[in-house]
């Protein structure tokens, strides 16, 4: 599965906009973005879970990539939580290192 090369890992005019151009403010929003990463991915290639709640945990990251300007983990936790709610559980295989690795780079720049 190849990541999706032209997405941003951090757009930080985005997250200058969000967050009206405050230093304490961005780091703020990024320190918790990096923290629910820590809780939602672990869940999104549990075994124990089912898809609706792992479709939910991909929804739920890709509504906060969106928001800090990670779009590339946005993108990708679009596409997991589509497979998901389709139930293609290869495509969503697929996806889930994608999107971990994405995860991992996303958080090196802060």
């Amino acid at each position: 599965m190849r990541d999706a090369p032209m997405e941003t890992l951090l757009d930080r005019t985005h997250l200058d906009r969000q967050t009206f151009g405050d230093e304490d403010l961005a780091r703020e929003v990024l320190a918790l973005f990096a923290g629910q990463c820590d809780r939602l991915v672990p869940g999104l290639a549990d075994p124990a879970l089912d898809r609706q709640a792992r479709a939910d945990l991909a929804h739920t990251l890709k509504g906060s990539a969106l928001g800090v300007g990670a779009a590339r983990v946005a993108a990708l936790a679009g596409r997991l939580e589509a497979a998901l709610r389709a139930g293609d559980d290869g495509t969503a295989g697929g996806l889930e290192p994608a999107l971990a690795r994405a995860v991992r780079e996303t958080l090196a720049l802060l």
